[in-house]
């Protein structure tokens, strides 16, 4: 990486960012970080585009809210826009949100005349069945001193209330006026639209009689307070009809001018749907071409903007030459700085190789020019998956879903997917390469939806006419190609294969981790550190491989030896370590020759590199500080180097220098810290690699159980009995296989071969802290509108 200083003209300003935005190499620097916001040069221009940003997710809401379709398209445009293209943008915008609010106020000003007058016809119609049930010479219980004319005074208040307050008014009636009431209410068939909660509603007409004046406005405000809708009608029945009758005929030119509100305001949005994805995109470029050019100072004496940013060393070339061929004869500079910041880091990826990329940056954003663990872990982390995971049909039914989301990769691009489903996308091919890992194992392992198949001819031989609870097999040849099938259906089958995959694991698990140690060299070397080449590397090394290495090469060896042709059991490894420990120079079972002196020896070895690891690294640090201690004693020594730190002084406050100020006992503990962790992690983290064994036997025994519970079943049917059972319960295994075997087993293999890349090989060298390097680029601006 490199910085970069960019001299632009203003007049051509707005050109080159889009030209450096749509080539995407330029990380840019703000150089205005310490001034306010609100006074950079270009916020007038921001503030605009917010705007119309704004009112384009105002019609988008309204295009969502009557689930009219957007049309996908964003940015199609090639090329820098006019800016008079965008002031059109910027005033349709304007206008069309005039219109658009204009419509909807009306529709909305007819949805509640049209509530008004649904509700006052309920209450009309209504009202003619409760005044025949409650004439004057049904309503007795109340005081009305004597007078007969109850009803045909409008002693009574009328109305709709939502059906969930109908019952808290008429108890609430009841009680202030102490029973002094009749409450008569009727349910509304259909809900009606509220505009105090912008839903259709369940509502009851009501209507309830008293009276005095006092009385009923009292009876008014506690029906409004409880959101009613009050209506006054006649007492009349001939009124009442002729009320009914006017208003039906006011709904129905209601309807007819609400229809074609609404036929209007859906065309208008419509029309705005086909290209409102085109418009922001345009919008939201403008917006980011600006918000860069914040990022530059203005010299305005020379009208020229002044900016940095980290570039690529290999594309500086490249964008010099496109700045000048799209200059129109005003040239921007393009000027290499030298600096000692630190750049961001940049790691090349394609489609391929970006999911694994990005299962190493979850970790954490290497250091600059650190190692990058990017392209072994394109083997490492499907093959111990696989390893977990092994079974060829499992992972051809893996495989195959994986390939359908490669080979219709464009057309699923440009679909709307959910969390979930995004996520196995954007990991399609880390899922292909799982099942293609897992259909190799599965040979290995002769495995194939739990059980064998014969390839070859087996290497064992079982005899004719065996007598006795026991049979033995005879040895005749070696099976070529991994398991021999006869293995499986025996009763010490398990025992064998839970012996091969354990050590297995052991192995791999020593081979990761060693690979995975050396990258720390790869950076000790980089750096130029070679106190930690010396201090850290060297005896770890020592001691991970006298123990640990040790076991693997005898796994090795005691697989290459014929126990049964040697005469005598093969000795116990796990016995053999732990003794190695408890009781050096002792060896009770032994592998071979010379093995007591041996691990005595690598047993010194480790012991000798606990105080190398803890003690060698901090006495380098003290000695140095020591010196440093003596020089500041004498200021003369010291003159001439302070006068070289100033020429390389830096002034920028976001780039922080590391190691000043670190005294010695700090130094200590931290190594104290390092060298305790790294020996207890080094026998921790081998026996992690277990999860291999355990996994991988939990996965073929998952399958065995699933197989004879369900479709083993239908093989000893015959006749109709015998079809419907077996497609019945070929559908139940298919089913249960990738639920439970593809799915959820799958997922847990792969959680735990992403933890053995976090924890036990990335921890063996990743130094971390870095930046990760996001260029301007318009294909990383978001094309969907912010929530």
């Amino acid at each position: 990486m490199t910085l970069v200083e960019l001299f632009i003209p203003l007049e051509i300003s707005r050109d080159t960012i889009y030209t450096l935005g749509q080539e995407g190499n330029v990380q840019f620097r703000d150089k205005n970080s310490k001034v306010n916001t609100f006074q950079r040069s270009f916020v007038k221009e921001i503030r605009r585009l917010d705007n119309v940003q704004r009112q384009f997710r105002y019609f988008r809401d309204e295009i969502e809210s009557r689930e009219i379709e957007l049309f996908e398209d964003p940015f199609p445009q090639e090329g820098t826009p006019k800016p008079s293209d965008i002031d059109d943008l910027v005033l349709n915008a304007q206008l069309l949100e005039d219109r658009l609010k204009q419509l909807l106020d009306s529709s909305e000003g007819l949805e509640i005349r049209k509530k008004d007058l649904l509700q006052l016809r309920y209450v009309l119609s209504e009202s003619n069945t409760i005044f025949q049930k409650r004439g004057p010479e049904s309503i007795t219980g109340i005081d009305y001193d004597g007078r007969d004319d109850f009803a045909e005074n409008n002693s009574f208040v009328s109305g709709v209330i939502p059906r969930s307050k109908s019952i808290i008014l008429e108890k609430i009636l009841w009680r202030v006026l102490r029973g002094n009431l009749l409450f008569e209410r009727k349910e509304i068939d259909e809900p009606i639209y509220d505009s105090r909660t912008k839903k259709a509603i369940q509502k009851d007409v009501f209507i309830v009689f008293s009276h005095g004046s006092i009385i009923l406005e009292r009876i008014r405000k506690i029906a409004e307070s409880l959101d009613a809708d009050l209506y006054n009608i006649s007492s009349n029945n001939e009124e009442r009809s002729r009320d009914l009758t006017e208003t039906n005929r006011n709904l129905e030119d209601l309807y007819t001018v609400l229809s074609t509100t609404s036929k209007t305001l859906e065309s208008e949005l419509k029309a705005i749907s086909k290209a409102l994805l085109n418009w922001y995109g345009i919008i939201q470029k403008e917006k980011s071409v600006y918000e860069i050019l914040n990022y530059f100072d203005f010299d305005n004496n020379r009208k020229i903007l002044v900016g940095e940013g980290w570039i690529p060393t290999t594309e500086i070339k490249k964008t010099t030459q496109v700045l000048i061929k799209n200059s129109n004869g005003v040239e921007p500079l393009l000027n290499v700085l030298s600096t000692t910041k630190t750049p961001p880091t940049y790691h090349r990826t394609n489609k391929f190789t970006s999911a694994f990329q990005n299962i190493c940056d979850a970790y954490g954003i290497a250091e600059y020019k650190e190692v990058n663990p990017g392209l072994p872990t394109i083997v490492t982390f499907p093959f111990m998956f696989a390893i977990m995971f092994g079974d060829l049909g499992h992972g051809f039914i893996l495989a195959l879903a994986a390939l359908m989301l490669v080979i219709h990769e464009s057309k699923i691009s440009k679909l709307k997917r959910d969390e979930i489903f995004d996520m196995a996308f954007s990991g399609r091919y880390i899922l292909l390469l799982m099942g293609i890992f897992s259909m190799i194992t599965g040979l290995f392992y002769n495995d194939l939806f739990s059980k064998s198949m014969t390839l070859f001819e087996s290497g064992w031989e079982w005899p004719e006419h065996a007598a006795g609870e026991t049979v033995f097999a005879k040895k005749v040849g070696v099976y070529p190609f991994g398991l021999d099938p006869a293995w499986h259906g025996t009763e010490n089958a398990l025992l064998f294969t839970n012996s091969y995959k354990m050590k297995l694991s052991i192995l791999m698990g020593f081979i990761h981790m060693s690979y995975s140690y050396v990258f720390s060299l790869v950076n000790y070397r980089h750096f130029k550190s070679w106190i930690d080449i010396a201090g850290n590397f060297i005896p770890g090394l020592l001691f991970m491989q006298s123990i640990f290495g040790y076991l693997s090469v005898c796994i090795v060896y005691k697989w290459s030896i014929n126990w049964a042709e040697a005469g005598k059991p093969a000795p116990g490894l796990l016995n053999m370590l732990i003794s190695m420990f408890l009781s050096p120079g002792v060896v009770e079972e032994p592998l071979f020759p010379h093995q007591a002196k041996l691990q005595v020896i690598l047993l010194l070895i480790a012991l000798v590199c606990v105080p190398w690891l803890l003690l060698l690294k901090p006495l380098y640090f003290k000695r140095k500080l020591d010196k440093e201690a003596a020089l500041k004693q004498n200021p003369r020594d010291i003159e001439q180097p302070l006068i070289e730190n100033q020429d390389h002084h830096n002034d920028d406050d976001d780039d922080e220098e590391e190691g000043h100020g670190e005294e010695f006992g700090d130094i200590m503990i931290h190594q104290v810290i390092h060298t305790i962790e790294f020996c207890l992690n080094t026998v921790s983290h081998t026996a992690s690699y277990l999860r291999l064994w355990a996994l991988s036997l939990a996965h073929a025994q998952l399958s065995t159980v699933l197989w004879s519970m369900t479709i083993q079943g239908a093989f000893g049917s015959t006749g109709l009995v015998g079809v419907i059972s077996s497609v019945l319960l070929f559908g139940m295994w298919f089913v249960l296989t990738v639920i439970i075997l593809v799915v959820m087993e799958g997922t847990s293999a792969m959680l735990h071969s992403l933890r053995l890349h976090w924890v036990e090989s990335m921890s063996k060298f990743f130094v971390g802290g870095g930046k990760l390097y996001e260029p301007f680029n318009f294909d990383n601006l978001l094309t969907e509108f912010e929530s």
